[in-house]
């Protein structure tokens, strides 16, 4: 098979000058295609062999031309047994710049991932990136690292092994062996496409292995804190102070619409006096860079000045001792459990809370809710406007409000029609018993 694709000979360029000194040329065929390069060597045409492709005689440098064609020769079919055994595709353009020393090791899958890995955690260290996208992209690799071991008993793959089967066994295997929702299966999978992509950027691999994957999340409505439930929190008085502080920082989200990292990383140089005298949350969202400009609410005032002598806020020079955001999630989870709340309390839940039920449920209107939110559009705070039943019912009594005037206002008309007609009525006997009296006389 390999002997009948591929084809080697070295020939003697034609000279233009006439001269007897020509180069020796290698021409490389591989299914019927031709290349040829210079192997820039140069040889007489009267000790050369235009069959055999090799120089004639026993003289030492006629033995040391063939010795190097006969080397370059084997070289050539090892690499190309080399790509098939890979079940690369095999090419004369290949082994030409394989001659001419333009191959290049190329990374692999993990390898690649790493590299990126690695360049994202030191632009975190920038504040380009938020530490928690860096740690996403870790488990990212990791999946795709387990998967490889789990379906080929690899830990590492070549790029131009990916194709559609293997991402869409990747997807399966994170649904059913990981047993990881559809949404968040599909996060990592959009991870790990972002390697991939840049890989097809560096002609790593020729084509997109997604090209044909399809994917579609799952809606999943993520409701914000009642009003009762958040009244229910903030009431609530724990035994540990450890709790308390939790809740606190949980409560001053709800009343800002700062996300974790964003109240983490509050200071006391981002509240300022605003444009009516009171004081603001003036600083960018760490997330998008956008600006944020929130007026704080009296509830988030009173939690500020309840720690503004803390030893954890002196020593970051923070506005709140706030834990990280795996613990605050996990006490979150027994402070819910303490106060009857039966749905999952987590930081982003509070940022929801203030989207909805603190402003947008008491008639904020949303684009002023979208720049305190820092977001990039209003369809993106759209999302957070999830309607309370008590603000259903109050519309709901508005409405039957607006229904009943109606139909006393119709009745009312109707009345008045009717007296109306009555007191013509009576106007017209009037008339006519005048001219019946008028007739007799």
């Amino acid at each position: 098979m390999l002997e009948s694709s591929i084809g080697t000979i070295f020939f003697l360029k034609s000279s233009t000058n006439g001269s007897n000194e020509r180069f020796i040329y290698l021409r490389i065929s591989v299914n019927g295609i031709l290349k040829e390069t210079s192997t820039k060597r140069k040889w007489s045409a009267n000790r050369w062999e235009q069959k055999t492709g090799r120089a004639i005689g026993t003289k030492e440098d006629a033995k040391c031309l063939n010795f190097f064609l006969n080397s370059l020769e084997l070289k050539i079919r090892k690499f190309a047994d080399h790509l098939l055994d890979k079940q690369e595709s095999l090419t004369s353009v290949k082994l030409i710049n394989f001659v001419l020393g333009k191959t290049k090791q190329k990374n692999t899958v993990m390898q690649e991932f790493q590299m990126h890995n690695d360049q994202m955690l030191a632009l975190v260290e920038k504040n380009e990136f938020a530490i928690g996208t860096h740690v996403r992209y870790k488990i990212s690799k990791n999946h795709v690292e387990e998967f490889m071991r789990f379906k080929y008993g690899v830990s590492d793959m070549e790029f131009n092994e990916l194709n559609f089967e293997f991402v869409k066994d990747y997807e399966f295997y994170l649904k059913t062996v990981k047993s990881i929702s559809n949404n968040t299966a599909l996060k990592y999978i959009s991870n790990f496409k972002k390697i991939v992509l840049v890989a097809v950027d560096k002609e790593i691999i020729p084509s997109d292995p997604f090209k044909r994957f399809k994917s579609k999340k799952i809606k999943v409505p993520k409701k914000p804190l009642s009003g009762f439930e958040l009244s229910l929190l903030e009431k609530h008085s724990f035994l540990t102070s450890r709790l308390n502080i939790v809740r606190d920082v949980f409560v001053f989200q709800c009343y800002t619409g700062l996300a974790y990292i964003d109240v983490f990383n509050l200071k006391r140089s981002d509240i300022k006096v605003g444009v009516d005298g009171e004081q603001w949350i003036l600083k960018e969202r760490q997330k998008t860079g956008s600006p944020i400009s929130i007026p704080l609410l009296p509830k988030a005032v009173e939690i500020l000045e309840r720690y503004k002598s803390h030893p954890l806020c002196i020593e970051r020079a923070s506005v709140l001792p706030v834990n990280s955001n795996q613990k605050m999630n996990e006490y979150l989870k027994e402070i819910a459990d303490l106060c009857g709340i039966t749905s999952t309390l987590n930081t982003h839940k509070a940022r929801r809370t203030f989207g909805s039920t603190v402003t947008l449920n008491n008639d904020v209107p949303i684009h002023v809710v979208k720049e305190m939110l820092g977001h990039q559009s209003v369809s993106q705070t759209e999302e957070y406007a999830i309607t309370e039943q008590i603000s259903i019912g109050r519309e709901m009594q508005g409405l039957k409000q607006r229904l009943a005037d109606k139909d006393d206002g119709i009745e009312n008309s109707t009345l008045k029609t009717i007296q109306r007609m009555e007191l013509e009525l009576i106007e017209m006997k009037k008339q006519l018993n005048f001219f019946k009296l008028k007739d007799i006389g």
